[in-house]
């Protein structure tokens, strides 16, 4: 077995990088010298603080209840409709032009007329986040559905399964290591979303405080809590990527066995 270098281990060049982050940010702090930019110590000094207020914790809860009922919201609407336009060129035709034109607007500048429609609270929120995490889904269902072996497909038939119990007992299954990248992305663009549609909607959440905090000049405070949301972003991909292997452990193997020889 060949050694692994240090790099090649995800935990080790993540500490790596973040290490090289933080020097470099201290001294572009202290070339500057604006207190709108203060030193990274000073925006850790100020977590403490942050985790210990439950007004912040409030707000992060309440940020990360929307941002999972818009990701499951997506879930249950993009995959099917992933795999279904990858299987039948009817669907993909009927959708396709809808998704075309929905990939490269900017999902949080829906935001306002989201919020004319279904007010302030937390549905527009949700729906946002939704439609923001639909497409990375989508394109990767719709790949996954697309690259299944026609010998399935046709052994179901002759077996007389029908489309939909060939969607979810063959072409789910066999798709299942494409979608769970999509997922993958998409808890990451989850969370964006959901920062900058409370961003716009300023009445609770993790962007209602990050600017809250703006507005006071509380500069540190601020920095702290972009660190936060980048240990979220970190904590919610490694937990999905340890799900991600659970449920797909057989296509590792499998692809580390081709892989060698």
């Amino acid at each position: 077995m060949t050694p692994q270098h240090w790099y090649e281990n995800r935990w080790a060049s993540l500490v790596m990088a973040a290490i090289l982050v933080l020097l470099a940010w201290a001294g572009l702090a202290r070339w500057v010298g604006l207190d709108s930019f203060p030193s990274p110590w000073a925006a850790m000094g100020e977590l403490p603080a942050l985790i210990s207020d439950p007004m912040a914790w409030s707000a992060i809860l309440q940020s990360v209840g929307r941002m999972f009922a818009g990701y499951a919201l997506a879930l249950v609407v993009a995959v099917p409709l992933g795999l279904a336009m990858g299987r039948s060129r009817l669907v993909y035709t009927a959708f396709y032009p809808l998704v075309a034109l929905a990939y490269p607007m900017p999902k949080a500048a829906l935001m306002p007329i989201l919020m004319l429609w279904f007010g302030l609270g937390d549905f527009s929120k949700i729906l946002v986040i939704a439609l923001g995490v639909s497409l990375p889904l989508l394109y990767h269902s719709y790949h996954g559905a697309t690259r299944i072996e026609p010998k399935l497909i046709w052994v179901a038939q002759s077996m007389g399964m029908g489309p939909l119990g060939r969607l979810g007992k063959i072409v789910l299954p066999a798709s299942l290591p494409e979608v769970m990248i999509g997922c993958r992305v998409g808890v990451v663009m989850a969370l964006i979303v959901m920062v900058s549609s409370e961003m716009i909607a300023r009445q609770e959440g993790i962007g209602n405080l990050l600017f809250t905090s703006m507005d006071m000049a509380q500069y540190s405070t601020v920095y702290a809590v972009i660190m936060l949301l980048a240990v979220l972003g970190i904590a919610f991909d490694a937990l999905f990527e340890f799900v991600r292997k659970r449920c797909t452990h057989w296509h590792d193997s499998t692809q580390s066995l081709m892989d060698k020889g």
